[in-house]
């Protein structure tokens, strides 16, 4: 049994990652760091310079906007600068008004906004905004986390700065130095024997995911993978059972969230996908399933604690696809309603890394949603070769016998030795552009 004291930081380490987000939380961060500097600034703006790490700049490009039929940072900045309401953090873009719409389209026309790469040795996540009016200047960064506004000037004056020593860009973020460092079996023997109403908080997750998913379906967004499946040929071809449905809803939140529908789902370590992923695959599982309650419950929070465990390793932003680490969350939920044990969850884990390791992030899109499916499909295969206790071994590739240094790495890859991958990404997306 773990103490008191390690599960009130595993309670509060789960409510801090898991948390609302309407939109792409990348343009979204991009327009919560325009709000707080419009916030300061206090008058209309003239001009507005947003200077981006590239692994932000990559991530915002190509989504679509909540609720605007837009894509990309240009609407998402204007919003962020009429809305001017940093306190609704990571749901700035829910329920504005027709009119806040009509003044920032009229924004964008205006041209006042130039949207740059941040030049120099910056963290992965870096949003830096300068907004400039007819008497004054304001300034916002954020730093390390999409929330994490570490920064706020208007004219000479700074307001605050809670700038850290700057962290390289291959390692993670170390705005949270003093954060519980997970392990495997903390997260499992913390999933399986929490007192169950101190973990009832994850059936919201559950609830905003699934609702996201539901609006999906009722019309046609994205590529429309979860209609796909649901459709004619997608039974035909594809059957209806427990992992089509897991691929339906999935994909479906998915399809819509990244096409710009007004949903808002639950996220997890800064992502939208990695919290529907974390949470879909598992719930919808579960209920194919006739599971209860309590065991439902312990999955989700199984799934989505491991997707934090492996995301403290491998920082908030990456060339490796969020959905590999979010598939592996969910793999761990699989395998544990199926009944698996520790050592079968392990096995889950090894199996994930030892096939889908390497699938790269080309910024956030709408075929997403595809990407999302095969990471929620290598999930059902790694659960169910984990419950014929069938494992990829420390002979092959990079999976070692100990579960942690497997983690480490499949984290070490993505964090280290994809970077000259997601510069060429980078490369070949800004010069596509037209």
């Amino acid at each position: 049994m773990l103490s008191s004291q390690i599960e009130a930081q595993c309670i509060e380490l789960i409510k801090t990652e898991v948390v609302p987000a309407t939109g792409c939380t990348e343009p979204v961060a991009v327009a919560l760091a325009v709000a707080k500097a419009a916030q300061v600034l206090q008058e209309s703006p003239r001009s507005i310079e947003v200077l981006l790490s590239a692994n932000m700049l990559k991530n915002a490009m190509g989504v679509g906007i909540p609720a605007t039929g837009m894509i990309g940072l240009p609407i998402a900045v204007a919003l962020g600068a009429i809305i001017a309401e940093p306190s609704k953090e990571l749901t700035i873009l829910e329920g504005f008004s027709a009119q806040q719409l009509a003044q920032a389209k009229a924004l964008v026309d205006q041209k006042i906004t130039s949207i740059k790469l941040k030049e120099g040795d910056v963290d992965k996540l870096y949003i830096e905004v300068i907004i400039k009016g007819d008497q004054h200047e304001a300034s916002a960064i954020i730093l390390g986390n999409h929330r994490n506004i570490v920064y706020a000037r208007r004219d000479q004056e700074v307001l605050f700065d809670d700038r850290q020593k700057e962290t390289s860009p291959t390692t993670p973020s170390k705005e949270n130095d003093d954060e519980l460092k997970l392990t495997f079996d903390l997260v499992y023997d913390f999933a399986t024997t929490t007192d169950l109403d101190k973990l009832t908080f994850i059936k919201e997750a559950a609830r905003l995911n699934q609702e996201a998913s539901n609006f999906s379906l009722q019309g046609t967004y994205g590529h429309a993978v979860g209609r796909m499946i649901q459709g004619n040929l997608g039974k035909k071809y594809l059957g209806n059972s427990a992992l089509t449905e897991m691929l339906t809803y999935t994909s479906a939140a998915c399809d819509a969230r990244m096409d710009g529908a007004p949903v808002t789902v639950m996220s997890n370590s800064g992502s939208g996908n990695q919290g529907i992923t974390a949470t879909l695959p598992v719930l919808t599982f579960a209920k194919h399933e006739g599971a209860d309650e309590e065991h439902t419950i312990r999955a989700l929070i199984l799934s989505n604690l491991m997707v934090i465990y492996v995301k403290q390793k491998l920082g908030r932003l990456s060339a490796l696809c969020g959905c590999v680490v979010a598939a592996t969350g969910s793999s761990c939920g699989l395998t544990y309603l199926m009944g698996g044990s520790r050592e079968q969850i392990g096995f889950a884990i090894k199996n994930m890394v030892g096939n889908i390791t390497g699938m790269l992030c080309d910024g956030a899109k709408p075929s997403c949603s595809m990407k999302v499916s095969s990471g929620v499909s290598t999930a059902m295969f790694s659960a169910l070769l984990a419950m014929e206790h069938k494992v990829v071994t420390s002979s092959e590739g990079i999976v070692d016998d100990d579960v942690d240094r497997t983690v480490d790495n499949l984290t070490g890859i993505g964090r280290v030795g994809m970077n000259e991958t997601d510069r060429l990404v980078l490369d070949i997306m800004t010069q596509k552009q037209h």
